[in-house]
């Protein structure tokens, strides 16, 4: 099966507000944007993936994006996570009804295409999938097969909303880089142990990361 992830971000400048005692107000918004970099290219590099649709209004991160071979879709909701991740669908579905579909995090800059392959094969066995975050609270993939909605619910606790939702949580071993996010100056450190991409390697160069 062939995916078309779908990947919200908000303004570079309103996003990652919890890093701020790692990265600076100038510092912050080119981390993010290397996040997002790093996990689009990985996207793209991964064998399960047909192509990569960016929901952003964000001039800046739509340019690097699309560079990096990204469709982007203005946010037109304007309304919050889901929102945009519910219209990136029907962008997507619109010429394509029966398109599989996943909505993917864009804060995993430690990535690995043979991982997310792994993930996305074992999702589509299922009519709805997700993949709980390495905290287990939170979400970082969730996917919808030809014929069902993503019925998106992100946010703080949105691994128990995906599973009431009646979306199957996939219960993987050795896909540590698709469930780490970056929310934290903790969560950066543990990415960059993994091992993150190039972007997010030169934007993290200097930062002092404080323990927590």
């Amino acid at each position: 099966m062939q995916w078309t992830l779908v990947i919200p971000l908000k303004p570079l400048a309103r996003a990652k507000s919890r890093l701020a005692d790692t990265a600076s107000d100038t510092v912050r918004p080119g981390l993010v944007l290397a996040f997002a970099q790093d996990t689009v290219a990985a996207a793209l590099g991964c064998a399960a993936v047909a192509d990569v649709v960016v929901v952003t209004d964000d001039p800046l991160a739509g340019a690097e994006l699309a560079a990096l071979g990204a469709r982007i879709v203005p946010d037109a909701p304007g309304t919050g996570l889901n929102a945009a991740l519910t219209h990136g669908e029907a962008t997507v579905r619109s010429p394509r009804p029966r398109a599989p579909v996943a909505a993917l995090n864009a804060d995993l800059p430690a990535l690995r295409p043979p991982e997310l392959n792994r993930v996305l094969d074992a999702a589509g066995e299922f009519p709805r999938a997700f993949l709980a975050d390495a905290a287990a609270l939170g979400t970082t993939l969730l996917t919808a097969a030809p014929g069902h909605a993503l019925r998106p619910a992100f946010g703080t606790g949105s691994r128990a909303r995906h599973r009431a939702s009646g979306a199957t949580e996939l219960d993987l071993t050795d896909v540590d880089s698709v469930r780490q996010d970056v929310d934290t100056g903790n969560d950066l450190r543990t990415a960059l142990t993994l091992g993150v991409g190039h972007h997010t390697a030169t934007a993290s160069t200097g930062l002092l990361i404080p323990e927590t």
